[in-house]
């Protein structure tokens, strides 16, 4: 989850109140992996109660009310629906800024793609989370996966797709990451997406890494984003905001307030930070509308309740929007309103989706007032 798009003067383009900057839809938990983090524990076949294709269209026009935030299919693996071109063409007539999220199987081909393409499909995520098929495979749970994904990759790069590459981070890659990276610089991604476990489905709190090392992986992640090809972006890990805050303050002498005053009169890339059901939406294979697909508190369903309604009015949604409800070390740290730690992992570990975060190891002083966004 990355700073929103900024107008000029440095005004957030989307109002978290009133829309989500991202709405994620799992077009399906059918795929053919068996990832051992996967929040949605998938499986070969499609669940017989997931939206239909008509039930598709409704959720999509009900979307586009939103206005123009970006919108991406999902799964599962959306390859695995047979209606997944005909969706994403009905999703660009109704203007939204759409991606896909697919799989790294043999369904993966330029024949699945081209008619996406041809229907305006500019980028897609694909999900590497080792540079050897060793490490990689292991993690995703079928031989061949490594080898199908960088073919993948391959077939995105002909077709003039800009290619994000998702990596989980985890015990099982943290020494192999710098490769992963050079990797991604080699097949010519645009962006790296590096998510931080959260241990809900498959994914185990023993799969996780440290606080400490997470904190080495921000700090590395942020002197890589000052010279890698592509852009550094963050999933699950909130506080690389404060990360980058600190070492942007260290580096110009400036204290961090001043970091956020002048990033935001340059119209430059922090501001609140969106975070479960804060400028984020995910919609359930079967309609159910969640503040994130690892925040598995269900506000209603889009077969029988209005969805701009539930994101905008939901109890749950509208504290997740408000800092002041936060607990423990996160409610009283000076970077709640940027960052506020992730709700998701907040929720697996305690059950308390306002409780601290516990892969952030800032100890924040008693009282220290909010850098506000």
């Amino acid at each position: 989850m990355t700073a929103p798009a900024r107008l000029p003067g440095g005004r957030p383009a989307v109002d978290y109140s009133q829309a989500p900057l991202i709405t994620i839809w799992e077009t399906t938990r059918a795929c053919d992996l068996a990832c051992i983090h996967c929040r949605a524990s998938a499986q070969t076949l499609p669940d017989p109660a997931q939206l239909t294709q008509e039930d598709g269209y409704r959720l999509l026009d009900a979307v586009r009310r939103f206005g123009r935030s970006l919108f991406v299919m999902t799964g599962g693996d959306p390859l695995k629906r047979p209606d997944i071109a005909d969706l994403f063409a009905y999703a660009m007539d109704r203007g939204l800024v759409t991606a896909l999220s697919p799989s790294g199987t043999p369904l993966l081909t330029r024949d699945r793609l081209e008619p996406m393409v041809r229907a305006g499909l500019r980028t897609v995520s694909i999900s590497v989370d080792g540079s050897t098929a060793a490490i990689h495979d292991a993690f995703r749970g079928v031989p061949g996966s490594f080898g199908w994904s960088t073919a993948g990759i391959r077939v995105a790069k002909e077709l003039g797709l800009e290619v994000q590459i998702n990596t989980t981070v985890s015990r099982y890659n943290l020494d192999d990451l710098s490769a992963v990276a050079d990797l991604a610089t080699r097949v010519g991604a645009s962006r790296w997406s590096v998510f931080f476990l959260v241990p809900t489905g498959r994914g185990q709190a023993s799969d996780m890494v440290s606080a400490p090392e997470g904190e080495r992986v921000l700090n590395w992640l942020y002197d890589l984003s000052r010279t890698a090809p592509f852009h550094v972006k963050t999933t699950e890990a909130q506080h690389y905001r404060r990360v980058a805050i600190e070492r942007e303050a260290a580096e110009q002498g400036i204290s961090p307030a001043e970091v956020l005053e002048r990033s935001r009169t340059a119209g430059g890339r922090f501001a609140p930070g969106v975070n479960s059901g804060n400028g984020f939406l995910f919609i359930s294979h079967r309609g159910d509308i969640l503040p994130s697909g690892f925040l598995p508190l269900s506000a209603g369903n889009v077969k029988e309740d209005d969805l701009v309604r539930v994101y905008r009015e939901d109890p749950v949604f509208k504290r997740l929007r408000d800092p002041s409800q936060l607990h423990g070390r996160c409610a009283t740290c000076p970077y709640r309103v940027v960052c506020g730690g992730s709700r998701s992992r907040a929720y697996a570990t305690t059950g308390d989706y306002l409780a601290e975060d516990p892969a952030c190891p800032f100890e924040p002083r008693a009282g220290g007032a909010a850098l506000a966004a």
